[in-house]
């Protein structure tokens, strides 16, 4: 199957699959406001011999026939804002501002 694939510009290693190119009438309104403005990133052929290696090559093909697209999003674990150690560090006696 030819699947064509989408970076978002809003959310970063987020990647939206899609089984037409340029196909985004499939997409729930709700997530293509989540996604925001796309980039064209890739176009594949995927079969269920191709190994990918962040997703599950079954479930990907399983949603882009069920449904059109699949979501891709960053892998767990990832270093966002909330995740990073000093978030909810307090600031150690910061000199005072003038």
């Amino acid at each position: 199957m030819q699947c064509y694939i989408y970076a978002s510009r809003r959310k970063p290693d987020t990647y939206l699959w899609l089984a037409e190119r340029d196909g985004f009438g499939v997409l729930p309104e709700s997530l293509r406001s989540m996604l925001g403005e796309l980039r064209f990133a890739l176009e594949l052929r995927l079969d269920a011999q191709r190994r990918l290696p962040r997703e599950d090559t079954a479930q990907v093909l399983a949603h882009l026939h069920e449904q059109g697209w699949h979501l891709q999003l960053p892998p767990e674990g990832a270093l966002t804002g909330a995740s990073h150690p000093a978030y909810g560090a307090t600031l150690v006696d910061a000199p005072p501002r003038d």
